[in-house]
């Protein structure tokens, strides 16, 4: 497996992935193309994708993440990881692949939104250090459900 950044010929893989995937946020051609266009000021924000590759299956994508910055905080937006692959650790990659960036750019922390009834990812975040830090009531929807935020300090 490989952890390399995401440019934009990955996105109709990195759409695959996520509309196979009931509990991912579902976005847009456009959505995924503006994580690929510098932001107006790049001091301030910044979007990144990283894709993880099966290298010996011809570099199929396996996963994706997204994460987006607003001066020095992140919001891990997006992540994905074929129903193949999960429990594999692919996932953990690729949130460890995040914090090591933020870290390395002085980033102080990391936000995120996960459905309550996906116990799957909470454990992810849980295990990568993350902490319950609110409630968002009725959040999402397709089905209506709370999201849990969770948060990483790193400093």
């Amino acid at each position: 497996m490989r952890i390399r950044r995401a440019n934009a010929a990955d996105i109709p893989a990195m759409m695959n992935l996520e509309q196979q995937s009931p509990a991912a946020a579902h976005w847009s051609l456009q959505q995924y193309e503006r994580s690929f266009v510098a932001a107006s000021n790049p001091q301030q924000c910044e979007r990144l994708a990283w894709v993880a590759e099966d290298e010996s299956a011809g570099a199929a994508v396996l996963g994706f993440m997204v994460a987006y910055r607003v001066d020095a905080d992140w919001e891990l937006e997006n992540i994905v990881v074929a129903t193949t692959a999960r429990r594999g650790g692919i996932g953990f990659v690729l949130v460890g692949e995040l914090i090591e960036y933020v870290r390395s750019t002085h980033g102080r922390e990391i936000f995120l939104e996960v459905r309550e009834s996906n116990h799957n990812a909470r454990g992810l975040y849980r295990k990568a250090g993350f902490e319950q830090a609110g409630l968002r009531r009725s959040y999402y929807s397709d089905p209506q459900e709370d999201a849990i935020l969770c948060r990483l300090r790193l400093c």
